[in-house]
């Protein structure tokens, strides 16, 4: 990507796209294109199409995603899968018809088996059942791998597929129902820290390991493999199954390799945030998975190393959440 090459940010305004933006203007990008859902619905495939005709951008992430914790996943799941193959579709299509010299779809790690050998590797894709509680989302997701990979094999398009980990960073969704972990439980002890509750209580029983990189790290890597020379990022999209014998996708794991319990992340966002009360957990409520760690050899092997430690990325999300409170 070149400094004046025109680059479609989908979804501009959520963590990650927000944290694309970040990355692409601190790079001296200056040809972004942003629309707000209020200006375009992504869903809408004839006006999505029109758009991206109209304005020809060179290169497209599509960070344009419904998303949400364990409780929305479960409570929506026919929101989930109709939203985001909508988008999916008018984005992927509409950028085939446009001439996108590359396009970035970013999924979540939801796409691989419930259980999955750990850590999770690329070729885990399709081989067994999924976690059902946000099944409905990584149907989406997974959909969105075989589109860019169907429009590679039959159009010869340059899509990429980049899974990231769990996020966590500035812009994130601090709703107390809807939320994912993080901002979650940086919500919930915050308020019992300024209310002087001697208790907060964590959903399941604090076992499950997580995986959680940095908004602002993601977006580096993201930028990172879209600004790879042609032989190096084709070589990230895979093979055509029916003719190589191979099951390759173009994806790309996005994350840390390292993990921590449920019950450990709690610890430190207390601490992170000053609660000095006690952790209790409520195992009437789903655990989901019980681990989720990304093998991301494939992401390291193109040269890319996540620079913000746990501690220091919550302390700055903790920030961004105070901020938030006005």
């Amino acid at each position: 990507m070149k400094l004046d090459s025109r680059i479609y940010v989908a979804g501009h305004r959520g963590l990650v796209g927000s944290a694309l933006v970040r990355r692409l203007r601190a790079a001296g990008h200056d040809k972004l294109l942003t629309r707000t859902h209020a200006e375009l619905d992504l869903t809408d495939e004839t006006a999505t199409r029109d758009f991206l005709l109209a304005e020809k951008p060179d290169y497209v992430f599509l960070a344009a995603a419904k998303v949400g914790g364990i409780v929305a996943n479960n409570t929506y799941p026919a929101e989930f899968i109709r939203d985001n193959l909508a988008i999916q579709s008018s984005v992927i299509h509409g950028a085939y018809l446009a001439g996108v010299k590359r396009l970035m779809f970013l999924g979540s790690s939801c796409i691989y088996p419930k259980l999955a050998p750990q850590p999770l590797r690329e070729d885990s894709l399709l081989t067994g059942p999924l976690e059902p509680t946000n099944r409905a989302y990584a149907l989406a997701k997974i959909a969105g791998v075989e589109m860019c990979w169907s429009y590679n094999r039959q159009y010869g398009t340059r899509y990429l597929a980049a899974m990231p980990t769990n996020l966590y960073g500035p812009g994130d969704n601090y709703h107390p129902q809807n939320s994912h972990v993080i901002p979650a439980l940086l919500r919930k002890f915050h308020e019992a820290k300024q209310s002087g509750s001697e208790v907060v209580t964590v959903w399941g029983s604090g076992t499950p390991l997580r995986e959680f990189m940095f908004s602002d790290d993601m977006a580096a890597a993201c930028v990172h493999l879209m600004q790879l020379p042609d032989d190096r990022f084709e070589r990230l999209l895979g093979s055509d199954e029916t003719v190589s014998g191979r099951f390759e996708p173009p994806l790309v794991n996005v994350g840390v390799g390292e993990d921590l319990t449920i019950a450990e992340l709690a610890a430190l966002i207390g601490r992170t945030v000053g609660f000095e009360g006690r952790i209790e957990f409520d195992t009437s409520k789903p655990d989901g998975t019980p681990r989720k760690l990304m093998d991301v050899s494939l992401l390291r092997s193109t040269g890319f190393e996540p620079r913000t430690s746990l501690a220091e990325g919550l302390k700055a999300a903790y920030r961004d959440f105070v901020a938030s409170l006005g």
